[in-house]
C-alpha cells in the first residue's frame, strides 16, 4: 500500500514542528552549566537575552540599559556559574518603586 501524498505531507509538517520545539528549547542558554566568562559573553553578545539560571528557573538578562524599558533601571545580576557562586553575570531591568509622599 502506497502512502498517500497528504499523509506524507502530515508527517513532514509534524516532524518540523517537533524539530522547532527541540530548537526553541535548546536556544535558552543555561548559565549554572558555564564557566562565569562564558556566561557574560553570552549576554554581552546577544544584548539581551533569556537564561536558565537554575533548574526551572528563567531570568531576563542584559548587556546595557537600551535593552529596558524607558522608565527602567539596570541592576546587577549576580549568579552562580561553574566556577564562581557569585558571579556578575550581567544586567537586569528592574522598576523604580514610587515612594509615597
Amino acid at each position: 500500500m502506497r502512502p498517500s501524498a497528504f499523509s506524507t505531507a502530515g508527517f513532514v509538517i509534524v516532524a518540523g514542528i517537533s524539530l522547532l520545539g527541540a530548537t526553541a528549547t535548546q536556544a535558552r542558554p543555561s548559565l549554572y552549566t558555564m564557566t562565569c566568562s562564558e556566561a557574560q559573553a553570552v549576554v554581552r553578545s546577544r544584548g539581551a537575552v533569556v537564561v536558565d539560571t537554575g533548574p526551572n528557573v528563567t531570568r531576563r538578562l542584559v548587556s546595557n540599559a537600551s535593552y529596558c524599558d524607558r522608565l527602567q533601571k539596570t541592576k546587577p545580576f549576580f549568579g552562580k556559574t561553574t566556577d564562581n557562586p557569585q558571579c556578575r553575570i550581567g544586567l537586569r531591568c528592574a522598576t523604580e518603586q514610587m515612594s509615597a509622599e
